[in-house]
């Protein structure tokens, strides 16, 4: 079993920046492909970004290719999602989400663990 608190979401005016935390724990988190979801009001979730578990390798939805970054940390059983040049429609919930097997998937049914979400609001 992993468990998965994420953090650091908040209020930013457009343009501006956040950085999302998840830490994990419970089983060896460097097993781990690692993703960030996010869901908005009236909406299905959608993938955003992942990265595997050695973090060579990462993966981004095309609506935040470019301003989005997505890292982790095995020693500290963390991954990050750095937001830059935020915009009102990246406004919602987002989730971190594991799985426990390779490969990289934006799939939100082939992920096994999910944290319980940090809201994210971008104001115009």
């Amino acid at each position: 079993q992993v468990q998965l608190v994420e953090s650091g979401g908040g209020l930013v005016q457009a343009g501006g920046s956040l950085r999302l935390s998840c830490a994990a724990s419970g089983r060896t988190f460097n097993n781990y492909v690692m993703s960030w979801f996010r869901q908005a009001p009236g909406k299905e979730r959608e993938f955003v970004a992942a990265i595997s578990w050695s973090g060579g390798n990462t993966y981004y939805s095309d609506s935040v290719k470019g301003r989005f970054t997505i890292s982790r940390d095995n020693a500290k059983n963390t991954v990050y999602l750095q937001m830059n040049s935020l915009k009102p429609e990246d406004t919602a919930v987002y989730y971190c989400a594991a799985r426990p097997r390779q490969p990289i998937v934006s799939s939100a049914t082939l992920y096994d663990y999910w944290g319980q979400g940090t809201q994210v609001t971008v104001s115009s």
